[in-house]
C-alpha cells in the first residue's frame, strides 16, 4: 500500500482514502496502482461487506494530474523514448479496471463525497454503487475544459443515471454542478450540509455494511443484466439468484426474525 492511499477496516468496511490533499487527490501512477491492487483484494475478503472510496482534506478527487500532464508533454524527449500510442491505450485501459471492480464486485460500494470531484475523480464515484455528497461539493466532468475525451466509465455511468442527452450536457459543456444538484438529478443518493457530512456518511456506511451482502452481490447481477439483456433473459437470472439466495444464513435467519417479530441481523453469509 502507499501513502497516496489510506486503507483502514472498521466493522465491516474498508475505506479507501485517497491521499494527496494538497492537490485535492488528484490521481497519479502510483496512487491508481494502489487502487488496482486493493479493490479486487477486498472484493475477495470475506470479512468486507463494503466497499467505500473518499479523498482527504475535504476533497473527493481533482481527477488525472493535469500539472503531471502538462510536464511530460512540454519535456523535450530524445527520439524513440517513451511508449508509443498502442502502449499507452493499454496502460490507461489497465488502470481504468478500477471502475469495473467498483461496478460489478458482489458487494456495495460506496462513494463519500465531501468535495471536489472532476474528471476521473468523478468517474470513479459513478462507478461505485451508490454516493453520499456534501450539499455544496462542487462535481464536474471537467474533461472539455483540458481537451480531453474522457475515461475511467464516465460516460458509461453518466448515461445509466441521467440519460443520454444530460450526460452529453454534463461532458460538453463541463459545468461545475454542486452536490445538491447532483441529488436532484439522481447523481447522488443522498446529500447533506457540509458540517453534517461525515456523521451522515458513517451513518450510511454503516447501514449498508449491515445489509445481507450475499444477497446485494446477487442483486448487482441482476441489475447487470437489466442493463443489456432481454426480459425473459433477466427473468432467467433473476430466478436463479432469488433460489440461490433462500439458501444463505441470512435468509434462514431474517425470516426465523419475520416470525418471531424481531430485526434481523445479517452476517454477510
Amino acid at each position: 500500500m502507499t501513502e497516496q492511499l489510506i486503507e483502514t477496516h472498521q466493522n465491516g468496511i474498508a475505506t479507501l482514502t485517497m491521499n494527496r490533499p494538497e492537490a485535492r487527490n488528484a490521481l497519479t501512477g502510483e496512487m491508481q496502482a494502489g487502487l488496482a491492487e486493493a479493490i479486487p483484494r477486498l472484493a475477495a475478503d470475506p470479512a468486507v461487506r463494503l466497499v467505500v472510496l473518499t479523498g482527504a482534506g475535504g476533497a473527493f478527487c481533482a481527477g488525472g494530474d493535469v500539472k503531471g500532464f502538462a510536464a511530460a508533454t512540454s519535456a523535450p524527449r530524445p527520439v524513440g523514448a517513451g511508449f508509443n500510442m498502442e502502449q499507452r491505450i493499454h496502460g490507461l485501459r489497465s488502470g481504468m479496471e478500477v471502475c469495473r471492480w467498483l461496478h460489478d464486485m458482489p458487494k456495495p460500494t460506496l462513494a463519500m463525497i465531501p468535495g471536489p470531484a472532476a474528471g476521473a475523480g468523478l468517474s470513479l464515484a459513478l462507478a461505485c454503487d451508490l454516493r453520499i455528497a456534501a450539499e455544496d461539493a462542487k462535481l464536474t466532468t471537467a474533461f472539455s475544459k483540458v481537451g480531453l475525451a474522457g475515461d475511467y466509465g464516465g460516460t458509461y455511468f453518466l448515461t445509466h443515471l441521467v440519460g443520454a442527452a444530460k450526460a452529453r450536457e454534463l461532458y460538453f459543456t463541463a459545468d461545475v454542478i454542486t452536490g445538491a444538484e447532483a441529488l436532484r438529478l439522481g447523481i447522488v443518493n443522498k446529500a447533506v450540509p457540509r458540517a453534517e457530512f461525515e456523521e451522515a456518511a458513517a451513518d450510511y456506511a454503516n447501514y449498508l455494511a449491515g445489509l445481507p451482502t450475499v444477497a446485494i452481490g446477487y442483486m448487482k447481477r441482476n441489475f447487470a443484466a437489466a442493463e443489456h439483456a432481454t426480459l425473459g433473459e433477466v427473468l432467467d437470472t433473476e430466478a436463479q439468484n432469488m433460489v440461490r439466495t433462500m439458501m444463505t444464513e441470512d435468509h434462514k435467519a431474517a425470516s426465523a426474525a419475520f416470525v418471531a417479530k424481531a430485526k434481523p441481523v445479517f452476517q454477510g453469509r
